[in-house]
Formats: C-alpha cells, structure tokens, sequence
C-alpha cells in the first residue's frame, strides 16, 4: 500500500499510522528510498525548506506545471467539458497549501499544516495525480509527454536549487566596475558624473537647456527634432546611421543608463547578500516553456558586470554552452540528415553548422548561413535573410518545410505542438475578429490587408513556437541530467568547509549556479572541473538521445573552466 501522509488539523502530519510535528517532514523525506518519486502541487512552495534542512530530492513530479502542459496539449485528451477555453481552474491560479508525494517507486504524499479541505483555493491533489496519469497513458504520445513532465519537474527542482547555493557574487568587485563605468556612487537623486557629463554634452550639441532630461525620450526627440538631428526614435541602429554630433555622447549615455538601471548600485544592494546573487527562475515562464525571472534579472547578465562573479577559493567554474542549439534541433524535428550531417566535422563529432552549411555549398559565408537560418525559424523575409532562403529550402527541404507548415498552421489559426508535447496557445479574439470581418460582405482592403498581417504575424509565432520550445525541452533534459550527474560525483573534502559559503547539502560538491537557455555555469571544486566538463558535455549527448533517439543529431559544446565568469566568454 502506498504511504500516505496527511496533514491534520492539530498542525501535525500523518503518514500511515505514525503521527509526526511538520517540521520534522524534512527527517521524514531524508529516510525515504533515494528513487522515491516526490510529487507535490507546487516545488517552489515546499522544495526550499527542505534544502534549508539539509534536504535534496532526486526525483520530483511538479503537479501543477505538468497541469499546464497537459491542459493545453494537443495530444492528450483532457477532460475540460463541452468548452476548451473555458476559464482556468484551480490548478492553473492555484495558490497551493498542499504538497503530495507518490510514485511509480516508493512514494509519499503530504501536505502543508492545517486541516485539508476540499476547495477550489486547496484542489485535491491525490485525484489530479489521478487524471493526469490517466490523462498521459490514454495518450498516443504518452512516452514523450512523460519525458516532458519529467523535465519540466526537474526544471523547477532546479530552479529552488539555483536560488538555495545562489551564484558568487563579489559586491566590491561590482562597485569597482560601476564606479569605473560611471564614477563614484552618486547621492539619491542624482547622476553619477559620467552621466551628468554625457548629459551636458547631448544638451550642447543640440543647444538645449539646461533643463533637458536625456532620460526623458519624449522631450530628447523635440529638442533632436528642432535641432535638426532627423531621428524618428533612440534606437541604436537609427542613431548609428545619422551623422551629427549628438550620436556619440547619446550612445555613451544610453549604454550606460541601461548599465546603472539594470545592474547598478540599487541593483547590488537588492539582489548581492553574503556574497551570493540569487534570483527567482519562472519555470515554463515564457509561452514556449523557456524560463524566465521574476527577479534580478538573472537570464539577462550583461558582460560588463560579468567580472563580479568570482568562484569561491578553492572553487572555480565550467562555463558551457550549446552550438547553433534551434537549428540543430530544427534537424531533429524534421528528421533532416542533410542538415544534420552539416553539423558533424570531419571527425565524425559536433562542428560548427554554420560553417557546415557553408561548405555544403549552399551559400557562400557563414553570416549569410546564420541569417538565413534565424530568417527560416523566426519568419525573415527580407533583407539578407529573404535573399537566402531560397537556396537554404533547396539544400535543406525538409527543415524548411517543417517550419513553413508551422507557420501555414499558424495563419489559419491552428495549434502546433513542439517535440515532446507543449502546444502552443490558440490566437486570441482580435485575430479571429479580423478573420472574420475580412470575409464579410462589406469588408475593405484595409480589413482584409489587416486580417493578412494579423494571420501572418501569428504564423511568425507558430513557426518560432516548435523550435525554441523543442530546443527549452533539450535544454531541461540536458539541465536534469547534469543534476544527476554533478550529485554522482561526490564530495571534494579538501573545499567542503571553505569559507562556509556553500550550503547544504551541496557544499563540497559541484552544483549549478547560473541557467542561460543554452548555457549552464557550474561551480565545482577545482579539482573536479575536468570531470564536471566531462559530464556536460556527456549531458548533453543523453539529452540528444533522449529527444531524438538515434537520430544522427549532435549537441557540441563550447566548454570553459575559469575562476571568473567574465573569462569564460
């Protein structure tokens, strides 16, 4: 019989017959079986007490991501009543106060303090582990989604585990470089002096008062426009093209606006403490299941502050990231060997495939390849892009076609679906409004041509959603296995206790600290960095495996070892 614990309206827990406090739940998971399965309603809400204490899960099913993914796949059948877009219930808004663990190997199931109710605020937990197992075995797709469920679940297990170790950050380091960049720190509501110079000489070159705010863009673009500048707005690439005097210190000034905005003072006294950066990861936080941050900014570090992250003593970092990731797997997906194979050297191992489909004679520089390709997977129809595509759909038919039906199915409204089974979100009211309007009788060409764009712009969408989504799914499963791996490698006593910075249950061992989409950082011993790179990089071939099979696809890695996280790139 599966183990059951159940929370009890004294505040204790009960697990089968034996009644324990919830704070010794932590004790209760540390002597389970190590392939125990923990299935909870949420990771982010019980996971981080249990790393607190010391406690690190191997396995874990997140019930209310794998809600998600399952809800909206196109290949389960899940039961939503006569409506499909009915409004989302429970376990989609869920603020969730229960937490069950079961499985296919021994298994758990508990909940937070407090008495259990069946409510829409407190779903049960038990009956939708229920459903969504029925839900994946009835589907014809049920080993992919397995795979994706899994993924995702190891997703947010590393996400409360990014947050727990937390990323080396040195804070003098960082007010080193600011004040470099910007000059000393400056008093609340004021600049710091390179940006109040900038500001003096963006104000001279277009004789503006002393008034004018630089970060004011509407009245920078009045006294731009009166002086004659000729820019329409402050984008880079306009400004870049116009020769007047005001471009250059505009340019300084924009760059280092962003630099003291995103990662300035106010920055580093949020997000550094006790030497560690920690942000807060969104798992499956953007449509295509690519992660985001709720906080900090930590999938957006920009190079300039790069030189503050310095690995502990005695530690030091493997900095790896994948080549050309969305084309390859766009090869996979498609089943195209000819743009597989242009991914492969000589040697029979992962190369640059871009330089591949140089020499495949398709076209004649490795830029034209590279637009070409970003052209065929985000919709590019113009420019060089446009101009490429052409001989790129010759040399590589299937890929091209794969995600020109991607997209064909996007304009006509339709779902499309990535590897393993997230779907992408039907198109919202205006686009079916304007479908509509253009086929009515009295309908113009300016709402037939609106309708066109509309329809277009949501295949661009269609057509990107079965790549990037795949290439988030590679990415979880290659995140997951090098968690598994990283654990096997033990403990290096000779740093375990160095400078106390590193928490349990990881100090001693190698342990991620930094997720990019298609980049991993590592912060190991030094004295296993060469066997952490190793095992990235074999990650990543599992994670191939895992997708694609034996599909002749591969995932090379541009792997560094560097104290520094500024020289590694």
């Amino acid at each position: 019989m599966q183990p059951v614990v159940v929370p009890e309206p004294d505040g204790t827990v009960r697990v089968g017959e034996r009644r324990v406090a919830a704070g010794e739940l932590p004790a209760v998971v540390r002597e389970t079986a190590a392939e125990a399965r923990w299935t909870w309603d949420d990771t982010n809400r019980w996971y981080p007490g249990l790393l607190a204490a010391g406690v690190r899960v191997e396995r874990a099913h997140d019930l209310r991501l794998s809600h998600r993914i399952l809800r909206q796949s196109a290949l389960t059948d899940w039961p939503s009543g006569d409506d499909e877009t009915a409004a989302p219930g429970p376990w989609d808004l869920m603020n969730p106060t229960t937490l069950i663990a079961a499985a296919d190997a021994p298994a758990m199931l508990f909940g937070g303090p407090g008495e259990r109710k069946e409510t829409a605020a407190e779903p049960d937990p038990v009956a939708e582990l229920r459903l969504q197992n029925e839900v994946v075995a009835a589907s014809a797709a049920s080993g992919r989604l397995r795979l994706l469920l899994a993924a995702e679940s190891a997703g947010a297990l590393i996400a409360v585990e990014l947050f727990h170790t937390g990323l080396p950050w040195l804070a003098d380091v960082h007010d080193a470089i600011l004040t470099e960049a910007l000059g000393p720190r400056p008093r609340l509501g004021e600049r710091p002096a390179k940006l109040e110079e900038l500001a003096g000489r963006i104000r001279a070159a277009i004789d503006a008062p002393a008034s004018l705010n630089p970060d004011s863009h509407r009245d920078l673009l009045k006294a731009m426009e009166r002086a004659g500048v000729g820019a329409r707005t402050l984008r880079k690439w306009e400004l870049e093209n116009i020769d007047h005097p005001v471009v250059e210190p505009l340019l300084e000034y924009k760059s280092l606006y962003r630099l003291l905005t995103a990662n300035g003072w106010t920055w580093l006294d949020a997000w550094v403490r006790d030497g560690r950066f920690r942000s807060e990861y969104v798992v499956g936080g953007v449509v295509t299941g690519r992660w985001a941050s709720s906080g900090g900014g930590a999938l957006q570090l920009p190079k300039n502050v790069r030189g503050a992250v310095v690995a502990d003593p005695g530690w030091t970092f493997v900095v790896a990231d994948a080549a050309q990731l969305e084309p390859r797997v766009l090869a996979g997906m498609a089943a195209d060997e000819v743009m597989a194979a242009a991914g492969i050297g000589p040697d029979g191992r992962g190369a640059d495939m871009y330089a591949g489909i140089v020499a495949s004679g398709a076209v004649a520089t490795r830029e034209l390849a590279k637009v070409g390709m970003l052209g065929a997977m985000y919709g590019g129809t113009t420019g060089s892009s446009g101009q490429v595509l052409p001989r790129l759909a010759k040399a590589f038919p299937r890929s091209l076609a794969f995600v020109d039906e991607a997209a064909r199915a996007g304009e006509r409204g339709e779902i499309v679906t990535t590897h393993l089974g997230r779907s992408s979100p039907p198109p919202g009211a205006t686009w079916h409004e304007l479908q509509a309007g253009a086929y009515q009788d009295d309908a113009g060409e300016d709402d037939v041509a609106k309708a066109r764009s509309y329809s277009r712009g949501w295949g661009r969408f269609t057509r990107n959603f079965v790549v990037q989504g795949t290439a988030a799914e590679w990415a979880m499963c290659w995140l997951a296995s090098i968690r598994r791996r990283l654990w096997a490698l033990g403990i290096d006593d000779g740093v375990s206790g160095a400078a106390g910075r590193v928490p349990a249950p990881f100090a001693g061992r190698p342990h991620l600290v930094l997720f990019l989409h298609d980049e991993v950082v590592v912060h190991t011993p030094a004295a296993l960095a060469d066997a952490v790179a190793d095992e990235v990089r074999a990650a990543a071939a599992e994670a191939g495996r895992l997708l694609f099979g034996d599909f002749p696809v591969q995932f090379p890695l541009s792997v560094a070892v560097a104290d520094r996280y500024a020289d590694a790139k």
